[in-house]
């Protein structure tokens, strides 16, 4: 089995010191080039796992390694450097620029990282290119790429903010509902175009969901409870 590039220990949170713990989990990892779904109802905790991931969250106590990294020994400077080299956040509501061009919206990711700039710029020799690629990859029509990203539709606005988290090939892709304003076929297409440029550019895919219905193509199904706790959901 592949090294784990996600490894959460006796990890608890709470937002107050008062509340209930929103998230217990004795151990969950993910292992590098899997492709994981992980489904939860709204209020389990799925956007508080993620913020931890993602070093914008700190737990109370426990350990979160991420590249063998431990998140909670980090300065916030640090962990904002390192979100921004080695994961691509692809969020539900896309937080594209609304007065950028497609393309500029994809490079932000390459102008608050020096480590995926220069990747970006290996993969298609410079990180315009690139982006010009992963956006046609993604099926952005190469007409729409100087377009301001407010004249796009929903679904091609969900492809922008695709391409801004897989540029620079980050080692990690997390997903969040990313496909919930979309009608089913179109999630489908998008899923099968987003797994195959993670498969592409070696990067490890951790996908969110409410809809378990999505999970089919992936290594494997997980579940957050409403008590914050992850089980097994078997193979997709």
């Amino acid at each position: 089995m592949p090294a784990a590039l996600i490894r959460i220990e006796n990890l608890r949170f709470r937002w107050a010191d008062d509340a209930d713990f929103c998230l217990d989990i004795p151990l969950f990892e993910v292992h590098a080039g899997e492709r994981v779904f992980l489904h939860g109802p709204s209020g389990s905790g799925k956007s508080t796992l993620l913020g931890l991931l993602g070093g914008v969250l700190v737990p109370e106590c426990g350990r979160l390694h991420l590249l063998g990294s431990e998140l909670t020994q980090l300065r916030p400077a640090a962990r904002d450097r390192f979100r921004a080299d080695h994961v691509g956040f692809l969020f539900q509501l896309f937080n594209l620029i609304p007065y950028l061009s497609v393309v500029d919206n994809v490079l932000l990711s390459c102008r608050f990282s020096a480590r995926r700039l220069a990747r970006a710029t290996a993969a298609g020799n410079s990180p315009a290119a690139e982006a010009h690629r992963l956006l046609t990859q993604l099926d952005l029509n190469a007409s729409l790429h100087a377009r301001q990203v407010t004249r796009l539709s929903v679904g091609q606005q969900q492809r922008v903010a695709a391409a801004r988290a897989l540029i620079g090939q980050p080692e990690i892709v997390i997903a969040d509902e990313p496909t919930s304003a979309l009608d089913a076929e179109r999630q489908v297409a998008f899923l099968e175009l987003l797994r195959d440029e993670c498969d592409r550019s070696g990067s490890t895919l951790l996908f969110v969901s409410h809809e378990r219905r999505l999970a089919t193509g992936f290594d494997r199904q997980l579940s957050l409870t409403t008590g914050g706790a992850v089980s097994a959901g078997g193979s997709a």
